[in-house]
């Protein structure tokens, strides 16, 4: 028989090992690297001896074969080397018993294994090179038990900046007398759904959707994040922040339907498969995380990156094509920062090149994730940066954040500080961890569904996924699984809704927003990571037509109202004396100036008219009407 074919060679019962045993070469550094690595994957379930001590308990074995290949010698009798002894090896550790599966039921997988074995035995001191290239001084993976622990974390964060920045502002949004009422909402669902609505919308604003409930949605979401954060409970603390911003984002409607509030809902939803079972969680006593649920974690930053390439280049949008998307989007993007004037300005070679590193860093560095270590975090490195520029150049929430924390997911306890990582036991208990009974399960269901969204994205027939996108349907209003992908189609123009108000349908005093442009003299400003839900819809709402944004009406109706919650979304109230008589909204093109018209006038903006965005307003016996109907 050839040198480990897919038969185990017979061997002496008499010298057999009571427990499976490795034998390999003990003189080289790069067996002894790759042995630590598999001892930790396979624990005690095999022991491991260098040939120099055991080989005279096995004189059947001629040395120059554990010389020349690893051999792994089993209780029954049975004995195996190179490829298929590793193979046979490592299929004692749980989840990897895939390759010996291959290796016995496809001869081609077995020949080419055998033959890069002998490659890399022929040449060990330059592939042991080449593992401190790829892997550094962590060939045995230093664990995750830390770097969970700190994620953890920042998701806390995360979910307390998002619930701080939505109680500033959600009596303005959803209140009694805000733009869109949740209590209204709540109303009109039940009478078209009766019980099904609470599947249909699942929130807790059903025992109660006033003013007074919605603040006390807020603030028990804020101090669950703070508990995820410190460490208490942390499974019940993320369960209880996810259900929560749930809850606020189905009565929320138009103002909580960012991705971001998606990739929030999913990413807390998945967190929950490796937050430990414990009353609370810290480092030194949390169990590793299961690496299905870890794996399942990096899969969505995987499908947030690539979707985000793919949905550019399937829209057929020619500035993507062209590469000349950033010649407009820092200009016509929702919120920009002054720094974005800054950008807009930079040569049209440089903002090429940028969209290039864009699409390399989006559809393809997510792809080396799963890659040695070394390579894996410099796709984790261009990833980041490429987060960073969008971080200091638009205002996008928390958008930034949550994708940082994501990217941080992919690292290991060994870019930690060393003092750290050496206190977390070696080799943690899986006590205090989801039973492999239902974490599986939960894990294959997530990973199916989630394919749907990614053909989507793709543009790849969902007939291929038969009964999935039934189901995906089915659970959409829980907001597990989503679909994303920004700026699919680049907007070319800034149209910008100034919305005015007059006592006598003469003089016209404008609203002044906090943070969209207005005022062409007004500096951009960095927002991040608050979430101003009114600015970023009115960004929206210029892209469309007022029939399509009835809360635009609702908008203006609690305008002429003087509602003091909306109001106090404003920068200024430009009628202190009472409310106007009348409102319209009308339309200016904006571009940002050139350094000569900003150094000459102050003014970031310029701006030309195009016309009414909707008819003059006012109320008749309550209602909204056009005036002079």
């Amino acid at each position: 028989m050839t040198l480990g074919g897919p038969r185990r060679r017979p061997f002496s019962s008499v010298s057999a090992p009571r427990k499976s045993l490795l034998v390999f070469d003990g003189d080289c550094g790069f067996c002894r690297s790759w042995i630590a690595r598999w001892r930790q994957a396979t624990g005690d379930r095999i022991e491991y001896a260098p040939y120099q001590q055991v080989a005279s308990r096995f004189p059947e074995i001629p040395t120059e074969r554990f010389a020349a290949a690893v051999q792994l010698i089993e209780p029954d009798g049975g004995r195996s080397e190179a490829a298929q002894a590793v193979f046979r090896s490592l299929a004692h550790a749980p989840g990897r018993g895939w390759p010996l599966w291959l290796y016995l039921h496809f001869p081609v997988f077995a020949a080419a294994s055998e033959w890069c074995y002998r490659l890399v035995a022929r040449h060990r001191t330059a592939f042991t090179r080449i593992t401190r290239w790829l892997w550094g001084d962590h060939v045995v993976p230093p664990g995750e038990t830390l770097t969970c622990w700190l994620f953890l974390r920042l998701l806390g964060l995360v979910y307390l900046i998002a619930f701080v920045s939505l109680w500033t502002q959600i009596i303005g949004l959803v209140g009694s007398r805000g733009i869109l009422p949740a209590r209204d909402f709540l109303n009109l669902v039940s009478e078209h759904y009766g019980p099904i609505r609470y599947w249909l919308l699942p929130t807790l604003a059903w025992l109660g959707a006033g003013d007074g409930s919605l603040h006390l949605l807020c603030a028990a979401g804020a101090l669950l994040s703070v508990l995820l954060m410190v460490g208490i409970a942390p499974v019940l603390s993320l369960a209880g922040s996810w259900f929560v911003y749930l809850s606020l984002a189905n009565v929320c409607e138009d103002f909580l339907w960012f991705q971001w509030d998606s990739l929030l809902l999913e990413t807390g939803f998945l967190a929950l498969l490796i937050a430990p079972w414990r009353w609370w969680s810290r480092p030194r006593s949390d169990p590793p995380p299961a690496r299905a649920s870890l794996r399942l974690m990096r899969w969505l930053l995987f499908r947030l990156m690539l979707s985000s390439a793919a949905v550019k280049l399937m829209s057929g949008d020619p500035t993507w094509r062209h590469l000349t998307a950033l010649d407009y989007h820092y200009e016509t993007q929702p919120l920009p920062p002054w720094t974005a004037w800054y950008a807009h300005h930079l040569p049209p070679w440089f903002q090429k090149l940028s969209v290039g590193m864009m699409f390399a860093i989006e559809g393809i560095a997510p792809f080396f994730i799963v890659f040695p270590r070394r390579i894996r975090f410099a796709a984790v490195g261009a990833m980041a940066g490429l987060q960073g520029l969008i971080f200091v150049t638009g205002n996008y929430g928390f958008f930034n954040l949550l994708t940082f924390a994501l990217l941080f997911l992919v690292l290991d306890d060994g870019v930690l500080p060393r003092r750290w990582w050496l206190a977390i036991p070696p080799g943690g208990s899986a006590r205090g961890r989801w039973p492999p009974l239902l974490l599986r399960p939960a894990v294959g269901m997530l990973f199916v569904l989630s394919l749907v969204p990614t053909f989507g994205a793709l543009r790849w027939p969902s007939a291929w996924l038969g009964p999935v996108p039934a189901l995906y349907r089915l659970v959409a209003p829980l907001r597990v699984v989503d679909s994303y992908g920004l700026f699919a189609v680049m907007t070319t123009r800034r149209p910008e809704i100034i919305v005015e108000g007059s006592a006598d349908g003469v003089a016209w005093r404008p609203y002044e927003f906090r943070y969209k442009p207005g005022d062409v003299t007004r500096r951009p400003a960095f927002v991040t990571p608050h979430m101003p839900r009114l600015d970023w819809q009115m960004w929206f709402a210029a892209l469309g037509d007022v029939r399509r944004e009835p809360w635009f009406l609702n908008f203006c109706k609690r305008l002429l109202e003087g509602s003091p919650s909306v109001l106090a979304m404003m920068a200024r109230n430009p009628f202190p004396e009472g409310p106007p008589r009348y409102v319209r909204a009308v339309v200016y093109d904006y571009h940002f100036t050139d350094a000569g018209t900003r150094r000459k006038t102050g003014a970031w903006w310029r701006r030309e008219y195009r016309g009414p965005y909707c008819p003059t307003l006012t109320l008749v016996d309550g209602q909204l009407g056009v005036a002079g109907e």
